[in-house]
């Protein structure tokens, strides 16, 4: 991505094609970012999953929406399980990149905890937690020569990052790892005046809220409103509010927090 006459700043976004990220991507673009955007090759890009990831299409259309929004953006296929995708992801962005959001997940194994095998923990490891990962190796360098006091990283983890659930131990374990994993984060990039952040959606109307009722042999996803004190379920414009704001320059002051965007969810 080359420099423009309004040298607007720049975010990569890793699971942009639908859902939170695909909103994030649009409330970045509107808020005033160039974006480049990234999310997985195929929707059986992930073996061993029981539901369909984003396809090429829904990339192109969340470019689509952010062109529409008033950004410059870049989108290629991204498995945030591969370092080398991920690089070549933020390599795009070039020297603008002031914020890097880690959006993508899966909901991989289900069952009783101690059914779950290596394979079942590493696969959902891989992406919820190896993914951010990736990421920070990537964008910190780049970050940490930004304007002082202007890198962000934020990743999305989920309510789930902070509590116990039954039969999603797998995905409960990575998600916490991710959130110890931005604070620790934010630690060692705090000297830099670089930010990193988590954002803890709840139930969120998504393809992966789809199939956590399948986890649960819920037949609709509305099943899970009650558990959110607001009674309702969240929309991905909700979460992502929240990711914009952390990216913004007013969220200077805010880091290593995980922000709960999940309707008061009790459990």
């Amino acid at each position: 991505m080359t420099a423009t006459d309004h040298a607007r700043p720049v975010a990569v976004v890793t699971g942009a094609a639908r859902g939170i990220g695909a909103a994030t991507a649009v409330g970045l673009a509107r808020a005033g970012w160039d974006l480049v955007l990234g999310d997985v090759p195929a929707p059986d890009a992930v073996p061993g999953l029981t539901y369909p990831l984003a396809s090429a299409e829904d990339l192109a259309a969340s470019a689509a929406a952010c062109r529409a929004a008033g950004a410059d953006v870049v989108h290629a296929p991204c498995d945030v399980r591969r370092p080398d995708d991920v690089a070549h992801l933020v390599g795009l962005a070039g020297d603008r990149l002031v914020a890097a959001v880690a959006v993508a997940g899966i909901l991989g194994a289900e069952g009783p905890a101690w059914d779950l095998t290596p394979e079942d923990l590493d696969r959902d490891l891989s992406v919820n937690l190896h993914g951010v990962a990736n990421l920070a190796r990537a964008a910190c360098p780049v970050l940490l020569a930004a304007a002082p006091a202007r890198g962000r990283f934020v990743a999305v983890v989920s309510s789930a990052g902070t509590r116990g659930l039954p039969r999603l131990a797998s995905y409960v374990a990575a998600k916490h790892a991710a959130l110890g994993y931005v604070r620790s984060l934010a630690a060692d990039l705090a000297p830099f005046g670089v930010t990193a952040n988590a954002v803890m959606p709840g139930s969120t109307r998504t393809a992966m809220l789809t199939r956590t009722a399948a986890a649960y042999g819920l037949d609709d996803v509305e099943r899970f409103a009650p558990s959110q004190r607001l009674g309702r379920l969240l929309e991905p414009a909700e979460p992502a509010a929240a990711v914009v704001w952390l990216c913004s320059e007013a969220a200077s002051a805010v880091t290593g927090t995980a922000l709960e965007v999940d309707g008061g969810f009790v459990g």
